[in-house]
């Protein structure tokens, strides 16, 4: 009878984490976030790895992280635009993500940015352009 019972309740410890946000560090919930110096970096390590081909991104532009309030905690957020190049490879179109910070380092991404960069001022982010794989 224990044999039976065995999948439901490996089962059960399995999908209760699936109501958690995946988040790649462990959220404190401190509102008092310290600036995230070495962003550009971790962005450009990050998109290597996000972006089924990294190479040949056009149009990259990011705006400068500023402290906005993300699910109810006030974050660092930074915004980057780009048209990343397409498996057959054309270009389609431009995609905007918003990089969220908890305790200075990347957290995650949004992929529907429209609210958390609503009026960010974008600037040239060549670097994009440059990755390698």
């Amino acid at each position: 009878m224990a044999i039976l019972l065995l999948p439901f309740a490996l089962g059960a410890c399995a999908g209760s984490d699936e109501s958690k946000p995946i988040s790649f560090t462990n959220d404190r919930g401190v509102s008092e976030q310290p600036f995230p110096n070495n962003y550009r970096a971790e962005v450009l390590a990050f998109m290597r790895t996000y972006l089924n081909n990294p190479v040949g991104v056009h149009d990259g532009a990011m705006a400068e992280p500023v402290q906005r309030t993300v699910g109810g905690r006030l974050r660092y957020v930074s915004c980057v635009r780009f048209t990343p190049r397409e498996s057959d490879g054309s270009y389609g179109q431009m995609r905007e993500r918003a990089i969220l910070y908890v305790d200075g380092r990347l957290d995650r991404v949004i992929e529907n940015a429209s609210e958390p960069c609503a009026g960010a001022a974008y600037a040239a982010f060549p670097a994009l352009g440059n990755m390698s794989r």
